[in-house]
């Protein structure tokens, strides 16, 4: 930590002095939520976590309709059912909703666990593109993360086109 600190403070110290535009440094920036959100790769891998978890989300859809349908047949008939009738009408609404819950635990997991990995690809291959593009270009220093950047050193629309030019990986 102590470390951080100090490379910081050296490297504010730097550009307060001007040192760093002297020598004529280039500097960019990349919006590394926007390449998740517009590049190619980006969405292609949100399809395809749609396709792929589209008859969980539809099996949840039918779980909450027969909650909802058991949850407006116990009110509706509340009055009229015996003590014994509606405790177990209620419990078999609690246990179908612990078991609704439960899926839907599991699948917004398995889901973030899946769209992570996918990312994750996804910035790989940014990575790749960015890496290439200082190299070309010769760029010192290119931030993916800042409280702000000006957007004449904002280099992330030729990151995404790069990535929207490039084969998909297999």
């Amino acid at each position: 930590m102590k470390y951080v600190r100090t490379l910081v403070f050296s490297l504010l110290a730097v550009l307060a002095t001007g040192s760093l535009a002297q020598a004529d440094g280039k500097v960019g920036y990349v919006n590394l939520e926007r390449i998740l959100r517009d590049s190619a790769p980006a969405v292609r891998a949100q399809k395809k976590l749609e396709l792929e978890f589209a008859k969980r989300d539809q099996e949840l859809g039918k779980l909450a309709e027969q909650l909802k349908r058991l949850q407006e047949g116990l009110e509706k008939n509340a009055v009229t059912m015996s003590e014994s009738e509606r405790a177990k009408r209620e419990r078999e609404f609690a246990d179908l909703n612990r078991e609704f819950q439960r899926r839907q635990r599991e699948a917004r997991e398995d889901f973030n666990q899946r769209r992570n990995e996918e990312l994750s690809g996804v910035i790989e291959r940014a990575n790749r593109s960015i890496k290439q593009i200082a190299e070309v270009e010769k760029y010192d220093i290119i931030f993916q993360e800042a409280v702000w950047a000006n957007p004449r050193i904002d280099i992330t629309d030729k990151v995404i086109k790069a990535l929207d030019d490039s084969k998909p990986a297999k």
